[in-house]
């Protein structure tokens, strides 16, 4: 029972110092560019995105490394299913979201197919190296066009003003390397406390690393996305609420996804490809077809599909609960 207790404390104490190391790291890292003259669109589309998905690369790494990739691939997907059902799902419910990025709008059909090419990937049953590779090669792909998109864009995408009204614009160079560096050093610490903790919890009731990474490690890791949102949500930037979560979503697809397969191929359970995908999938196009705004220039989220999003995010872990219990 106190090993148990230990294990529980070291899994919330690393997820409390994993949001707070990812938004030091985050504000380092746009300071830091901003300093040397990088445009807020730009900061904003990649280092902000890479930022809110560092925790679960390092614990895809980390677990990785240390032989329990299950982790790895159930945290990708399930942070995935967290993003969209819990931290949308959450922020709706508080404030309704208006949508009317254009370049959001053109990232959701991207997020689709990089859906649709990793479960071809993985259809084989198979985690290995040249899949690593692929999604690794198709991450600086879709760094690339984001980047491109956002550019051609900034001129009449409204998200170019709320990305310029966050990111710190006088923040000293030695003041911004700082944080980068102390959010590093923090991220990596409070990611090893949180393998060790979830492993320890996996092995003394016997669950399998892929629940333990679609649940407890999958929600962790979602509360950088959640306090992002949130926060960008009651300021009415509601694109950047938006944005966050897809270009995490993307992240984890092709970033977190790629580490176990570059450090410990495995084999992917069925279940993964028919069960959790098949909802990632499933809520991805709820979330077009809520954002997108057929017929009129402005997509609208409303409390109530914010609360239909929650309720399929609880009757999922519901299912998964009693799939572990069988």
């Amino acid at each position: 029972m106190n090993s148990m207790m230990l294990f529980l404390f070291a899994v919330i104490a690393g997820f409390v110092l994993l949001v707070w190391g990812a938004n030091r790291f985050v504000t380092g890292a746009s300071a830091t560019a901003r300093n040397l003259g990088v445009s807020p669109l730009i900061i904003g589309l990649t280092i902000v995105g890479f930022g809110t998905s560092a925790p679960e690369m390092l614990i895809a790494g980390i677990a990785s490394w240390e032989g329990a990739p299950g982790i790895a691939i159930g945290n990708a997907l399930g942070s995935n299913i967290s993003n969209i059902a819990l931290v949308l799902g959450t922020t709706a419910l508080i404030t309704p979201l208006v949508v009317h990025s254009d370049t959001m709008k053109r990232e959701f059909p991207i997020l689709l197919i990089i859906m649709l090419l990793t479960l071809l990937l993985l259809s084989d049953g198979q985690l290995g190296h040249w899949d690593g590779v692929l999604l690794i090669l198709g991450m600086g792909i879709m760094i690339f066009w984001v980047v491109n998109l956002g550019l051609r864009t900034r001129r009449t995408d409204p998200i170019q003003k709320e990305f310029s009204e966050e990111i710190p614009e006088k923040m000293p160079m030695k003041i911004a390397i700082m944080w980068l560096l102390m959010g590093l050093v923090i991220l990596l610490v409070s990611s090893r406390i949180v393998v060790w903790g979830a492993t320890g919890i996996a092995t003394a009731f016997g669950i399998s690393d892929l629940i333990i990474g679609l649940t407890i490690i999958a929600i962790g890791t979602s509360l950088p996305e959640l306090a992002a949102s949130i926060v960008s949500a009651m300021k009415g930037e509601h694109d950047i609420a938006i944005g966050n979560i897809i270009g995490s979503n993307m992240f984890n697809l092709l970033g977190v996804l790629a580490l176990p397969g570059l450090i410990h191929p495995s084999l992917v359970e069925d279940v993964v490809l028919t069960r959790d995908f098949t909802v990632m999938i499933l809520l991805t196009i709820a979330l077009y077809a809520m954002s997108y705004g057929f017929g009129n220039s402005k997509g609208r989220i409303t409390r109530f599909e914010g609360a239909t999003l929650l309720s399929a995010f609880v009757g999922y872990l519901v299912y998964l609960y009693f799939s572990a219990v069988h």
